[in-house]
């Protein structure tokens, strides 16, 4: 599937500026939209990796200058307060970008377990650009989902493609010169993170799911071999004793859906077997979801079985993950 940049107004930083001399993406772009639902969160100092090791779903301490993670904050229980795209500007200097809407709350709630680790926590939303690019013909099978490629002082990290459409996540200080590309419309870069299959925790969803309901132990998202940290025990439990009973699926649906919703089955009008964890308008009619819902309900999800709302509420068909899931263990 390709998808054609939508040419709109450039925004106040022109994604059509060209970089600097000798700073050309080794990436060919063609599309670049500006993500203001993204923030970042900077930890700065010589305890930072260490801290961030005690407190997410990923091994920082293995975490390479040339990759990036999906990570997950989680309470004790093991549900996601917060996700992000974590990567490494140094060994002392770690970006976490995350929704914005998050990001206030995340910061202090993290900033209450620093004590006296020698690490600097910061919004540093304004001191960085945010950008999602989509990526022109690559030598297939393509760059590997959170393989890095810096230019410059940016930091490019390949993110999962949607429907074939290689993508990426720009990050660069304000100032940077950016890259060359159409402008795509912010709408168009949240349809394809949903047809990527990969939801980011927001505000509506806050600690409704553990990392497996939204198929982080199949993105990279989790890591099983590390240390401590909040809600492991849980979210290892339920890896290695196979009792995961919820999974993420993409779905469509004709009509507008919100982050939130409630997801139904028609086999128990009474309670309901889900919930929506990403939504975006499909640029050729309805809308795409990424929906996390009970196994049993996927497993028969045929002739409208699945609604939001209610039982009698919008129907919901089921689509084709575009990654294989990590067996239960």
């Amino acid at each position: 599937m390709i998808i054609q940049p939508m040419h709109t107004s450039a925004p106040d930083h022109n994604p059509a500026a060209s970089l600097n001399k000798g700073d050309t993406l080794a990436l060919p772009v063609s599309g670049v939209a500006t993500l203001g639902h993204l923030g970042v969160i900077r930890a700065v100092g010589e305890d930072t990796v260490k801290f961030l090791q005690g407190q997410l779903t990923q091994d920082l301490a293995l975490l390479g200058l040339n990759e990036a993670r999906l990570a997950a904050f989680c309470n004790a229980k093991g549900r996601m307060q917060a996700s992000f795209i974590v990567f490494k500007r140094s060994e002392e200097d770690v970006l976490l970008v995350c929704s914005r809407d998050l990001l206030a709350q995340t910061l202090k709630r993290l900033s209450m377990f620093v004590l006296r680790a020698k690490t600097k926590l910061t919004d540093a939303s304004a001191d960085f650009l945010l950008l999602g690019l989509t990526l022109g013909e690559t030598a297939p099978p393509g760059p590997a989902p959170w393989s890095r490629q810096d230019t410059g002082a940016a930091n490019v990290v390949v993110l999962y493609p949607a429907d074939g459409v290689q993508r990426a996540l720009w990050c660069a200080p304000q100032g940077t010169a950016l890259p060359e590309g159409a402008a795509l419309a912010e709408g168009m870069w949240n349809w394809l993170d949903a047809r990527a299959g990969i939801a980011m925790i927001t505000g509506p969803v806050f600690e409704a799911f553990v990392p497996q309901m939204l198929n982080y132990e199949s993105v990279g998202g989790v890591n099983f071999k590390k240390g401590c940290y909040p809600g492991q025990e849980i979210i290892a439990r339920s890896q290695f004793r196979g009792t995961l009973k919820r999974r993420a699926y993409i779905a469509h649906c004709a009509e507008s859906a919100v982050v939130g919703a409630e997801v139904f089955h028609a086999a128990d009008a009474e309670q309901p077997c889900g919930l929506v964890a990403a939504a975006a308008a499909n640029p050729a009619g309805g809308f795409d979801l990424i929906i996390s819902i009970q196994t049993t309900a996927a497993g028969d999800a045929t002739d409208g079985k699945l609604t939001i709302g209610g039982p009698r509420g919008l129907a919901v068909a089921l689509q084709p993950l575009p990654y294989a899931l990590l067996e239960d263990i």
